[in-house]
């Protein structure tokens, strides 16, 4: 029982969360597929995506069906959650660590200095043409 409520609640998430639930839409695509084949013969599924998802979102007659299709638009009122459980981490400082520390060695000193002239050379035009 605990399996089927989590499927459930996972499905109903992510239907109502991301853009799995422009699957709904598929029965729409079914249909608007059997129409343009009824006009056309020769239509093939691929020529119907390359009509309806390759050449944008062009204006004719049937437009209000093609914005039915899924993954044509987005859905306006969809929203993320995302929650991270962790569990909480003790930190062991004592009063010593606190108080006492090393500074890091730094690593920007001197002998790591390269002088500007040096990078200016490369941005100079050939010399010998």
């Amino acid at each position: 029982m605990k399996r089927i409520s989590a499927i459930l609640f996972l499905s109903i998430y992510l239907l109502a969360t991301t853009e799995l639930g422009q699957l709904l839409k598929f029965p729409a695509f079914i249909d608007h597929y059997k129409e343009h084949k009824s006009k056309n013969k020769e239509l093939t599924l691929v020529d119907f995506l390359m009509i309806h998802y390759s050449h944008g979102t062009v204006k004719d007659a049937d437009y209000e069906k093609d914005m039915k299709l899924p993954f044509k638009t987005t859905s306006e009122n969809s929203f993320s959650i995302i929650a991270i459980a962790s569990t909480p981490q003790t930190l062991n400082i004592t009063v010593q660590d606190l108080i006492f520390f090393e500074p890091r060695k730094q690593y920007f000193g001197n002998e790591y200095f390269i002088p500007m002239s040096f990078f200016s050379n490369i941005w100079q035009p050939p010399k010998h043409c």
